[in-house]
């Protein structure tokens, strides 16, 4: 049965870490706009082509999952309204959905960022607060819409 799994966090809490774990070990494709904003030579600040990546990476996930294929994305879905409606569309399609939440202090953040040295210009600490404040964090009860992970 294919599943959407939502890799939920901001920069630096291992997303790409965890979704490329996921994707070794199951059968899964997964998304990452970062990847293809590099592909493209986009510049990774870009919000403008991060959205329509964004948009074009979910046409792909819904043709992806209605030919039985799971999908991982990794968008960082800060808002509850974004993750919200990513589950609904999956729903709509019969297909179950995971949310992994990560999380992790504004300096570990801003340390991992920093050592990746992905970004141009890079990322400030003013800037990595500032999403951490932004970032809607899911409650039990949002958590409580999805399904769990299958067991090992």
């Amino acid at each position: 049965m294919p599943r959407l799994i939502l890799i939920c966090g901001l920069p630096g809490t291992g997303k790409s870490t965890l979704a490329r774990r996921i994707e070794a070990t199951r059968p899964a494709f997964r998304f990452e706009p970062d990847d293809w904003m590099e592909a493209l030579s986009v510049n990774l600040h870009d919000s403008s082509a991060r959205a329509r990546i964004e948009a074009l990476q979910w046409q792909l996930a819904q043709r992806l999952l209605r030919l039985g294929v799971s999908v991982v994305i990794e968008w960082g879905t800060w808002a509850r309204a974004e993750r919200d409606a990513l589950r609904e569309g999956a729903r709509a399609l019969g297909v179950g959905v995971e949310l992994h939440a990560l999380h992790a202090p504004p300096e570990v953040l801003h340390a991992r960022i920093a050592a990746r040295a992905r970004e141009n210009p890079p990322i400030t600490r003013e800037e990595v607060e500032r999403w951490a404040q932004l970032f809607e964090t899911p409650e039990p009860s949002e958590i409580a819409l999805y399904d769990p992970p299958p067991s090992p």
